[in-house]
């Protein structure tokens, strides 16, 4: 690198967003990921030792997973590659490995390739990774927002190790701001400035556990406050409201997509109508589709309500009606009070239970014939056949009702629905 490129490189730093020039540069700088690399953990100590196995760095954005493999790349002696999976193709990988190989032969050096979103691969590119993973040639960190159960190649799971990143605290992201309020060399720390505790805590709180978010807000906040008359810039409440105006969430396809309906379905099952209003907000907020969620209550009217409460299919039915005809955001107020209205509303899977214990006998018991009296007598000829023959009308007795067998022989006395 000669003096030109030096300086331009010096001068990109300077320019990158707060949260790229804050990173922490050591492990013990790296203090938010306690359960993954506290001191005494699997990860620091085959980090310190130089003995890291092939590892799946998952979890929400802002969370410190490219930032690990940077500090890995700085402790270990292993020759250190790093690509992106946007950018990235076969043609990479391949690269790659040719001179992995070359360094192993030559010098006898292992490398570590560090794999940035790493679900943006397809199965192919994954694949292309397998065989050099499972020889040793290289070592694999791969870095994804998504639940690697869906977004990873299975072969490849199996061979690496996998660490889940946490959504960092409220106190976290707060200490993390002050380090970049204090920081002169990469922080904010030449500026004069003064930023309420209750601005602190709004940052911390709004950016949803990602440091990313959270400092650059701050130094949008900071930025743009003009200094007072002796210098000095306060950064109040209402500069970092307008500074981070929407919270961040964290809601995809493939594992909070299940795990927030999922809560939902519980909380509605378990007639909490405050947690079912939650988890629906949460929902709606994420972009969630509202014929999805529709049709989530109609199932569940079903199959925990049931005959407690016939009405709630009623009401449940008539809210997917409605809010397709509406569409949102009134709809909101439409699945809410369906919502609601089977949260409060008695339960009994009995009809569940009766249908699952119905289709398990036809499944697995002989099926026989429909008894005699059962059979239809609508065709040519059924009569002949004695179909229909001994058949006691319900409506010719008292009250409509008439004891007779109406299960076949191998049934009798099979009890499914109990109310």
């Amino acid at each position: 690198m000669n003096l030109f490129e030096q300086a331009m490189e010096k001068n990109m730093i300077k320019a990158a967003p707060l949260a790229v020039r804050m990173r922490p540069k050591t492990l013990d700088e790296f203090e938010e990921q306690h359960g993954i690399v506290g001191k005494g953990t699997l990860l620091r100590r085959s980090i310190e030792a130089d003995s890291l196995m092939s590892a799946i760095f998952f979890g929400p954005p802002g969370t410190g997973k490219t930032t690990l493999a940077m500090i890995i790349a700085q402790i270990t002696k292993s020759h250190f590659e790093t690509i992106n999976a946007v950018m990235a193709g076969v043609a990479d990988i391949r690269r790659v490995v040719e001179e992995a190989k070359e360094r192993r032969a030559l010098y006898n050096e292992k490398t570590i390739l560090f794999v940035d979103e790493i679900h943006r691969f397809n199965k192919s590119q994954q694949d292309a990774l397998l065989p050099f993973v499972e020889s040793g040639l290289i070592t694999l960190i791969g870095s994804t927002t998504e639940n690697p159960m869906f977004a990873v190649n299975r072969p490849l799971i199996s061979r690496a190790q996998l660490y889940r990143f946490e959504l960092l605290s409220v106190e976290s992201l707060v200490n993390i701001l002050r380090k970049a309020l204090q920081d002169e060399v990469n922080g904010l720390g030449t500026y004069r400035t003064e930023v309420s505790a209750a601005a602190l805590e709004h940052l911390a709180g709004v950016a949803n556990g990602d440091a990313r978010v959270a400092l650059n807000a701050l130094e949008l906040a900071v930025l743009t406050t003009p200094p007072d008359a002796d210098g000095i810039r306060h950064v109040s409440l209402a500069v970092a409201e307008e500074a981070i105006q929407k919270r961040v969430l964290r809601y995809n396809k493939e594992d909070e997509h299940y795990d927030v309906i999922s809560a939902f379905i519980k909380s509605m099952r378990g007639s909490d109508p405050h947690a079912t209003l939650y988890w629906l907000a949460r929902m709606l907020y994420a972009g969630e589709d509202p014929e999805f969620v529709s049709r989530r209550i109609m199932i569940h009217a079903a199959e925990d309500v049931g005959l407690a409460d016939p009405q709630a299919l009623v009401v449940a039915v008539a809210a997917a009606q409605a809010v397709e005809r509406i569409g949102m955001p009134e709809g909101r107020i439409i699945l809410a009070e369906a919502a609601l209205y089977i949260a409060k509303a008695p339960k009994s899977n009995a009809v569940l239970k009766g249908i699952d214990a119905a289709l398990s006998a036809v499944e697995n018991e002989r099926a026989e014939p429909v008894p005699p009296h059962l059979r239809s007598t609508s065709y040519k000829g059924a009569a002949a056949l004695g179909s229909g023959k001994g058949y006691k009308y319900p409506h010719d007795y008292p009250d409509a009702t008439v004891k007779q067998e109406y299960l076949p022989d191998n049934m009798t006395g099979k009890k499914f629905y109990t109310p």
